[in-house]
């Protein structure tokens, strides 16, 4: 378009990402998110497991959990963090909201895998009295190791997408969020375009680091 202000070229806005890369503070900015992001990723696929596993062993806590899951799936992103705002520091926000956003989806996930695991392979374990780690390692392991790499391939990406979008609602300074929004604010078309494809990168990188890390330690699980 010849145009900055309305719509950059691809080759500016990269150019641009190089140029914030040479600068302190792009690193702390990314750095600032990527922990906040992916601890609430961590901390949601920790405790979706252990939600998936008890419900599947206790009926009680699946009933009790279906309208909280389903409840944090519908209720939209900008509504949790306005509400969480009256009650927080902006500066952890982006955990809380990835944390929110991720738990009901590797919940459902495991869940389902742990409904569709071969029930002839556990009566037999229970007929000849195979140890629990044997059964984690044999019979779980491998089969609900594809429902987990689900999980994990559209959790990475949504909570960056919730993650960030909160930050630009709150605005923690020093945020990738806030320099969006400072972008924005000052019409540089050219650092906002370059600041989302440094998002793209930093959740494709880590969604492939992520996936890596699971299944490496899938294999040394099932080796023991």
């Amino acid at each position: 378009m010849g145009n900055d202000i309305l719509l950059v070229s691809p080759l500016a806005a990269l150019t641009r990402l190089f140029e914030m890369a040479l600068t302190p503070w792009f690193w702390s900015s990314a750095a600032f998110s990527l922990l906040r992001i992916m601890g609430g990723f961590f901390s949601a696929l920790a405790a979706g497991t252990l939600l998936a596993v008890a419900a599947a062993r206790f009926p009680l806590v699946k009933a009790l959990l279906a309208p909280l899951t389903g409840a944090a799936k519908a209720v939209p992103v900008a509504s949790y963090t306005i509400l969480l705002l009256v009650f927080l520091r902006a500066r952890s926000l982006s955990f809380i909201i990835a944390f929110l956003m991720i738990l009901p989806i590797v919940y459902d996930t495991l869940s389902e895998g742990l409904r569709n695991t071969d029930r002839k392979l556990l009566e037999m374990a229970k007929v000849f009295r195979v140890p629990p780690l044997r059964r984690l390692r044999s019979i779980y392991i491998p089969q609900i190791l594809p429902y987990l790499i689900s999980a994990v391939g559209v959790g990475v990406g949504i909570a960056w997408k919730s993650g960030v979008a909160a930050e630009v609602i709150g605005l923690p300074q020093g945020s990738v969020g806030s320099r969006l929004y400072e972008a924005k604010l000052f019409l540089d078309m050219r650092g906002l375009f370059a600041w989302t494809v440094a998002v793209m990168l930093l959740c494709a990188g880590l969604e492939k680091l992520t996936l890596w890390l699971i299944k490496r330690a899938a294999r040394a699980l099932e080796r023991m």
